[in-house]
């Protein structure tokens, strides 16, 4: 009678456990979610529908943004692009502190509204840069130098729009992954597809950006496009408050960097300690005292640190009051900072994959701009549209990872991934340093065609070649997407501390960010350099340059990035999160996972 009193009551705590989410989220009341009215899908699609609406906006400006800097503001190319490349940079770096005020002080859902109507601000700021006669950029028809007042509201909205995207990107994505259930093994595996369909998402948004926006821009009027984006994304502001019934929410914990801070002072203070001969000697606090996170699991890597978790004999760790922080800490606290110190080295080998991304907005672009786009007599697409091809690539990319090769790759490897995420963006690498190779032989063949027609009894005409000869380095440059871009965004979210996943997604952003910094930089000393040498590669007009000589550069510093990458990829210890044992117990296996 006892062992089946037992039993049932076994099965009513484990009814019970997936009646409730028990992931330190809350509901819109503060309570205890409701697993079967909140969270996964039913919440992710009013997330996706924003995510949506920024996106068609970013794509719809970013894309075209070179175009209107040289064709209405006239900037030599030069100029644009380091203009393109720093308002890029300044936008994928500002949700660092996004993602930080989140997680800390505002919650993800508050810094999602508060940047969604500051994003809103900036759109509404270049519709009347556009509207209202006297900060048009001219009375009437073309000029040879805008007004001063419009150049200046014009950047003015554009960071605005930078201010925005701070706090919208790095909450939005996390926001959306909070709503699966990391211990919930079905929703944990709804949460990998999650990561491929919101990236789908996203790149339907930025196919009506660059195709539908840009054409609008380009053969009715700029101030048209920014109104259509203006309204459309106050409408999806609208649909994603309307879904807060249905959301699960993390509580803002305070600086997540201060217990990161504790562990290194702790470290530093007993750095003279022996090592403990068994790591079940480290604090860590009870599982009854789990309401503050998931425990992590003990690993042998960065050693050091694991002296922040030893017991002095002075210590009194039998409540939580009387221990100091700033001299013990928790194994899970120890690892959370070890997995900070590891993310740093994947991190910067990301970088150049982020300066191979900034080039489909830019040079891509001009490119473009210089052969023939006609598909009828009286119909040619504008230069920005072909940026289209790089998310049908990605598109297609993910589908087949997602319907294809995952579903056969977990029946190979037993991995529920199918493959490591790291091995996902080496994928992705691989492709990126194909895509500046086809890139770079496109451009010698442009060259070639430009000696032949651009100069007949000294006059210029058209470029002949037709603009899909750059099809092939849009589609590898989309495929990469689909592996790198989406592994960066698993990795940074599934890899940082639960209490750091929007600064987790910011670090993902940063890897654009300062990718497109590090283009302007090459350009600068590429420009420099070159010129001395009698002509520049990257000079005011396309066609007397050499950009083959500069996407070859790259390729070269792509292949010798991946080599360090596969260095650093192939010793990565993941994160191992604690499932009902002993923290010393934790399985070896799950350790050490090897990229290849």
């Amino acid at each position: 009678m006892e062992q089946e009193a037992k039993r049932q009551d076994a099965k009513d705590e484990g009814r019970d456990e997936e009646k409730w989410v028990h992931d330190s989220s809350v509901n819109h009341k503060g309570k205890v979610p409701l697993r079967a009215s909140t969270g996964v899908w039913k919440a992710s699609l009013f997330i996706i529908t924003i995510e949506f609406s920024e996106r068609l906006s970013y794509f719809g400006i970013a894309t075209n943004l070179i175009s209107y800097l040289t064709n209405v503001l006239h900037q030599d190319l030069e100029t644009a692009a380091k203009n393109v490349n720093y308002w890029a940079g300044v936008t994928t770096i500002m949700p660092l502190a996004g993602g930080f005020l989140a997680d800390a002080y505002f919650g993800r859902f508050t810094m999602v509204l508060l940047s969604s109507l500051i994003y809103l601000l900036g759109l509404s700021l270049l519709t009347m840069s556009e509207f209202i006669p006297v900060i048009k950029p001219c009375n009437a028809g073309a000029c040879h130098k805008p007004r001063k007042i419009h150049e200046v509201l014009f950047f003015l909205a554009l960071y605005f729009i930078s201010l925005g995207t701070g706090g919208h990107k790095p909450c939005l994505e996390s926001f959306g992954a909070d709503q699966f259930d990391d211990d919930h093994l079905e929703e944990r595996k709804q949460k990998m597809s999650y990561f491929n369909w919101w990236n789908f998402a996203l790149c339907c948004g930025l196919l009506l950006g660059v195709i539908v926006i840009v054409y609008v821009q380009d053969k009715v009027s700029w101030g048209v496009a920014d109104l259509i984006l203006t309204i459309v994304m106050a409408v999806t502001i609208l649909t994603f408050y309307m879904g807060k019934i249905y959301y699960r929410y993390r509580l803002p914990e305070g600086s997540p960097l201060t217990p990161l801070l504790q562990v290194l002072v702790a470290a530093i203070r007993k750095r003279k300690l022996p090592y403990p001969s068994n790591p079940s000697l480290l604090y860590e606090v009870p599982r009854l005292k789990l309401s503050q996170g998931r425990l992590l699991c003990h690993t042998s890597r960065l050693r050091f640190l694991d002296k922040a978790a030893i017991v002095e004999d002075r210590e009194n760790t039998s409540t939580e009051k009387t221990h100091n922080p700033w001299r013990l800490a928790t194994v899970t606290k120890v690892e959370e900072m070890k997995l900070v110190l590891s993310m740093i080295p994947i991190w910067l080998t990301s970088l150049i994959f982020g300066v191979g991304v900034a080039q489909a907005s830019t040079f891509f672009v001009k490119q473009a701009a210089t052969m023939d786009r006609r598909i009828t007599h009286n119909f040619d697409i504008p230069p920005a549209s072909i940026y289209s091809l790089t998310a049908v690539g990605m598109m297609v990319s993910v589908t087949i990872y997602e319907k294809i090769l995952v579903p056969f790759l977990r029946k190979v490897t037993s991995n529920e991934r199918g493959i490591n995420i790291l091995q996902r963006i080496g994928i992705g690498m691989i492709f990126s340093t194909l895509s500046m190779v086809a890139a770079a032989c496109v451009e010698m063949k442009r060259l070639k065609a430009v000696e032949k027609e651009i100069m007949q009894g000294g006059k210029q005409v058209a470029l002949s070649m037709s603009v899909f000869w750059l099809a092939p380095q849009y589609l590898i440059n989309g495929l990469g997407d689909g592996f790198a871009l989406v592994g960066l965004q698993e990795y940074f979210y599934d890899q940082a501390p639960d209490s750091m996943r929007s600064l987790g997604i910011a670090f993902y952003l940063s890897v654009i960010g300062v990718g497109s910094f590090l283009s302007s930089f090459l350009i600068i000393i590429v420009d420099h350099i070159t010129r001395k040498g009698g002509k520049s590669w990257i000079g005011k007009d396309l066609n007397i340059s050499r950009l083959d000589n500069f996407y070859w550069m790259l390729a070269a510093i792509n292949l010798l990035n991946f080599c360090a990458y596969i260095f650093l990829a192939r010793s990565y210890t993941y994160k191992n999160v604690e499932r009902g044992i002993l923290v010393p117990d934790c399985p070896k296996s799950d350790e050490a996972e090897l990229i290849v």
